[in-house]
Formats: structure tokens, sequence, C-alpha cells
């Protein structure tokens, strides 16, 4: 299938650079158009390929849904075995504090069915369609491993769509671990970005006293752009501006709320199979820090996607960190390789001045003085930027321009998110992800609408004073607690797990 058509839309530009809403004249396509399809390449694939999710389309659900006595209980028995049921009186969780008694007796497995079977029951008088999908149940399976938990694919029983699970274990270990977690639950209860992925829902936590670990329920993605890229797909030069086009509109929201990423990889950018991507795992993320005479944390980013003023020991960075990271993946969705690859810290900071030449003194000003020592030990290094043509066909002028804004060694000449978005190379990307792919704009029998806005930002910012009076273990335990019970109020019947489930016993014991 092709892509999009390329025909730029008058009105869609003059909607773009005049910040007004158009419908797009000439623009006669009634139907979506999608990008050619990228399987999730290392994940199992059932037969029914369409029951994929695809978000924001009719095909993103299939119901758990009967249409006889028979197929009814085995729905409901389905629907008993699998991890998620709706939230009892007393919802249960195996995590008593050791050495004292079990929490709220565990529902017995007839009333666990019975609760199921009710959900199931009231879904069907919603949707009476779609008889192929009533018995189209698949099995909770885990699905990744995130910087601080373990993600499974399960299906929430309240309307048989499948979701992410995310668990977070071990919370309340220490004071540093506890404000980490609630910065974390914060931030994606915060988030309202199409490319940022945030909360759907968090499961009912139990009495306070058995409240070891929270549960985070997310949109479920098919696939991450490291399995892409490692993958045999083709990726034509429309898959990575549509790609990159999306990472860095999804990160000029995050900046724009004052937010660090700091661990941006391909791993961290999950993909359907309609292209659409969102940036996950905020497990290392953090406000920006405008007081440069306060030290921040060191040990963030994967190694091959970090900047090089964290490898050079500064103790102050902006969010430049994750432009750098962007570049690397760029490159990386360019090359299908990954640009800087080293054993070691000092290695990959080596590797980095191959390409970009030995830097000057002031690029190197926040540096710590052990490795500024290590830069100017070594032979002067002239810059070697013209080998990123070498990556592929796909490397054209334009491409390696805002590649080379990317990967600058000064943070303070980087290029941000805001202007990157604003490169030439990225308007095909930007036509065709508001042609067909996004949620913002819309189409009408005469054309197609577009935003006043392709690329939003938040106001206000993220707020973190909340982590200023946090001292103790039991009162960050408390604030969560009551936290959770807050998001869940005016909402759906919450969620709990069902223990009974031979999958959460397997969840439960899941590595980190």
């Amino acid at each position: 299938m092709s892509l999009c058509s390329a025909t730029v839309s008058a009105k869609m530009m003059a909607a773009y650079n005049g910040g007004t809403s158009a419908a797009a004249a000439g623009h006669h396509h009634h139907h979506h158009h999608h990008l050619p399809h990228l399987p999730p390449p290392h994940l199992h694939h059932h037969h029914h390929s369409q029951h994929h999710l695809h978000p924001g389309s009719a095909a993103a659900v299939h119901p758990v849904q009967q249409h006889s006595s028979s197929a009814a209980a085995a729905a409901a028995a389905a629907a008993a075995a699998a991890m998620l049921n709706p939230g009892q009186q007393q919802p249960y969780f195996p995590s008593p504090a050791p050495g004292q008694a079990p929490g709220p007796a565990a529902a017995a497995p007839a009333q666990v069915q019975a609760a199921a079977a009710a959900a199931v029951k009231a879904h069907h008088h919603q949707h009476t369609h779609h008889s192929q999908q009533q018995l189209d149940i698949e099995p909770d399976r885990p699905i990744g491993y995130g910087a601080f938990g373990v993600v499974w694919s399960v299906t929430d029983p309240r309307d048989g769509k499948r979701v992410a699970l995310k668990k977070m274990p071990n919370v309340f270990q220490n004071l540093v671990s506890c404000k980490r977690v609630f910065r974390e639950l914060k931030m994606l209860c915060f988030f309202k970005h199409d490319n940022v992925l945030s909360a759907l829902d968090i499961l009912q936590p139990p009495h306070i006293d058995y409240f070891e670990e929270i549960y985070v329920v997310t949109e479920l993605m098919q696939s991450d752009l490291h399995k892409i890229i490692v993958s045999p797909q083709p990726l034509s030069s429309d898959h990575v501006k549509v790609f990159l086009y999306q990472i860095l509109r999804g990160l000029k929201y995050l900046h724009s709320a004052g937010i660090l990423h700091r661990d941006i990889k391909p791993g961290n950018l999950l993909v359907n199979s309609n292209c659409v991507l969102k940036i996950c795992d905020f497990g290392l993320a953090r406000v920006e820090e405008l007081d440069e005479s306060r030290h921040m944390t060191q040990e963030v980013v994967t190694q091959y996607y970090r900047a090089p003023e964290i490898l050079m020991g500064s103790r102050h960075y902006s969010h430049a960190i994750d432009i750098w990271s962007i570049g690397c993946i760029f490159a990386e969705l360019l090359g299908r390789r990954i640009l800087f690859q080293a054993q070691s810290p000092i290695q990959q900071l080596d590797l980095i001045t191959d390409l970009l030449g030995t830097p000057s003194l002031e690029a190197m000003r926040t540096a710590c003085e052990g490795a500024k020592a290590h830069i100017l030990r070594g032979p002067h290094k002239q810059p070697s930027l013209p080998v990123l043509y070498t990556l592929s066909s796909q490397a054209t002028h334009e491409a390696v321009h805002l590649l080379c804004r990317m990967l600058v060694f000064d943070p303070s000449k980087r290029i941000s998110a805001k202007d990157a978005l604003a490169h030439p190379y990225l308007d095909e990307g930007r036509l065709r992800y508001h042609t067909c792919m996004c949620k913002c704009c819309f189409s009408t029998s005469t054309g197609r609408v577009y935003t006043s806005d392709f690329e939003p930002i938040t106001n206000p910012k993220f707020d973190d004073t909340f982590e200023k009076n946090l001292s103790s273990v039991r009162q960050v335990k408390e604030i969560i607690h009551q936290f959770i019970l807050e998001q869940q109020k005016g909402n759906r019947v919450p969620l709990c797990i069902n223990p009974q489930s031979a999958a959460f016993k397997s969840f439960i014991s899941c590595p980190m």
C-alpha cells in the first residue's frame, strides 16, 4: 500500500504557517490512508491480524462478547482466568508485609468468575456485533521490561480491550524509590499528547498495610523502534521522516512541560502497525533543573545514546541531552545500526570525537577535569561529518544537515525540538502524519480539516513541588495511596488483580 498522497495542500501549509484551521481544498479522499504495515518483528501474532490494536480506529477493540449460552460460559470462564477483575468491595493483593497475616480474603473462584461474567454481560448489552470475535481472547503475557518494572499485555474485563499493565515493584523500599515512582505516576496522569504514553488507569490499591506494588494500565502498542530497526522490515525515507517527526513532536511537548526524559532510546519509542509512535518509560524522567549550581544524577541515559556532556561528567545538563539521543536514533534509522556502539563510556566519548572532532575548550567548559585531560592528552582530531552521507542512500543533504544540528558537542549550540520540527526535512513527515495518522485533524465530505496547532505544547508546566515536602517512606506511601484513590473518583468501575489467575502468579514472579 502506498503512503498518503504527497500532494501538499496549499491551505494546510497556510494553516501551518499562519496558525488558522482550514479544510484542505481539492482533497477528496474520504477514507483514511495508512502507512505500510510494520509488524512487531519479535512478538507472537495470533491469526486474527485485524484485531491488533490501531489507536483511534474501530479495529482497536476485540471485545469479549457472546451470542449463545455456551459462548457466554466460555467467555466468562476465560475472563475469570484472566489477570484483571472489576474491583471488589475489598480488593486483594497477595503482598502482606513479612510476618503478617494475608490481607482481606481473596474472592473465591466462583465469585471471581461471577464478577467477570457480570462485566462481560454488561458489555454484551452495549455491543452486539462482531460475533467472530466472541472467543478471541488472547492470553495474558509479558511484552517488555522497563527501567523499573515489567509490562504485560492483558484484557480489560470491562470492555474487552487489550491493554498494557505495568507493575512497579518494591516501591516503598526507600525514600528515593518512593519519590521516583510517585513522580512517574504523576507524570503518566499529567500527559495528554498523542505521541506520549499516558496512564489509562491505575489498579485499585489494597489496604495500606498490604500496599507494596503499583499497577498502571496504559494503551497497548504492538512493537518498538528497536525491534523495527533490527528487523528485515524495509524502512523507506517516508517511514524515517514520519517516525522522526512524531519523536520530536512528543519531545517538544515533554520539554514544554519542563520534563527531561533522560532515557530516550529506540526501545522506549513504542510503535503500532499504522506507524503511530509514542514515547514511553518515564522511570528516569525529571523536571529540568534551572539552577546550574545544583548537581544532577549522572547515571542516566543508556550509554549508546548518552550525550557528551554526561560522558564528560558535567554536574548539570539540560533538555539538550534528549536531543542528542534523538540524533543518535535518527542516524540509526538511516543506517540500521547503532551510530556510537562502544564498550565503555570512555570509548563512547572517543567514538563521538572521531566523528565530531576534538571539541573546543568552550564546548568542554562544564566537563570534569579528568574528562578534559583525557581529551587533551589524545591527538587533535578533525571533524569527519561527511561520513554521515554513507549511512544509506536516504542520508540526503537535508537529512545530514538536520542530523548535524542534533549531534553538536556543545549542548548550548544543539538544536531544540521546536527548531528541529521547523526543519524542511520534516515537512513531508508532518504532512503525512496530519493527513492520515493523527487524531487532531479530521476528514469531512469536502476534504481534510487541519488543526490550528500541529505541534502543541502544554501549559502550565508539570509541577514537581510536591516532592519538596516528602520526608518519610510512610508519608509517601499514604500520599500515593490517596492519589490513586482520587484518580479513580468518577471513573469507571475500578480494576483489581485476580489472584486466582495463573498469569498473575507468573506476573508477580517476573524478574526485574
